[in-house]
């Protein structure tokens, strides 16, 4: 009885000496990497050899929007719209597709084009990124003026970002392959572009403003131009939510666009 006695209290002061706050596997006493993520395989030192965290990941992003103008057609009505979006991350590679629904006051409603691109992402320094895609826009919105056709685009953007400021700005080119009705509609390629500045006021959250441009997909009608505010909030590991305004600087645009969208990474 003495001996397991004897054996019980050896025990015991073995798990009291034993510590692994990170729980890699490796004794706090002799854990050169304190602090390694559960997702990270470590050596006999405690410091990560691989990654077991995979490296492709999605998000899913759902959300509802208001202006006063509709774009499809440049008529000035109330606008509500419902948009999907789904990404697909591998590294510095992303695919995207995204559709909407939208519903006007003068009981004109359906999808608007749909679009569906790819994403290739550079770090040329730690501090700047830059970003290159290309896209279809598929015909999915039907106003019978022969918008039936695909169109195609092209786009970059660039952010630098110092400490909790960042500087940004993108440029976007697209094909416009609708056909013309004669004393209707005439089309043209149109340009997009955006240039502003944001900071991090915390950890969770981002804030922005921007400059917005861009053309018409129909001639003779002025550049779209807005001003506009940015915020998106990471409400934790998987969910973020982003809310956005807009003012329109010209009589193209909407005098106010909102929009609110709740999305879920994993």
């Amino acid at each position: 009885m003495q001996k397991i006695f004897m054996l019980l209290g050896t025990l015991s002061l073995s798990l009291l000496a034993y510590s692994d706050l990170d729980m890699d596997g490796v004794d706090d006493l002799v854990d050169q990497c304190p602090n390694t993520p559960l997702t990270e395989l470590v050596d006999i030192k405690g410091c990560t050899v691989k990654s077991l965290e995979s490296p492709h990941h999605y998000d899913i992003i759902m959300g509802a929007s208001y202006s006063q103008i509709d774009y499809n057609n440049q008529s000035n009505t109330d606008t509500l719209t419902g948009t999907l979006q789904v990404d697909y991350y591998y590294k510095d590679f992303s695919l995207q597709a995204s559709t909407s629904y939208y519903s006007t006051d003068s009981q004109d409603n359906g999808l608007n084009d749909s679009f569906i691109g790819a994403y290739y992402q550079f770090m040329p320094l730690e501090s700047l990124r830059l970003r290159v895609g290309a896209g279809v826009v598929l015909p999915t919105y039907d106003s019978g003026l022969n918008n039936n056709n695909t169109d195609y685009s092209a786009s970059a953007s660039l952010s630098y970002t110092l400490k909790e400021i960042n500087l940004f700005g993108s440029y976007s080119y697209t094909l416009i392959n609708d056909d013309d009705v004669e004393n209707v509609a005439y089309y043209q390629n149109t340009s997009a572009y955006s240039a502003g500045i944001g900071f991090y006021p915390t950890n969770r959250l981002y804030a922005s403003i921007a400059y917005n441009g861009s053309d018409s997909i129909y001639q003779n009608v002025e550049t779209i131009e807005t001003a506009s505010a940015y915020l998106f909030y990471t409400i934790d590991r998987h969910w973020f939510a982003t809310v956005s305004y807009a003012y329109g600087l010209s009589d193209s645009a909407s005098d106010h666009y909102g929009a609110f969208r709740l999305g879920y990474y994993f």
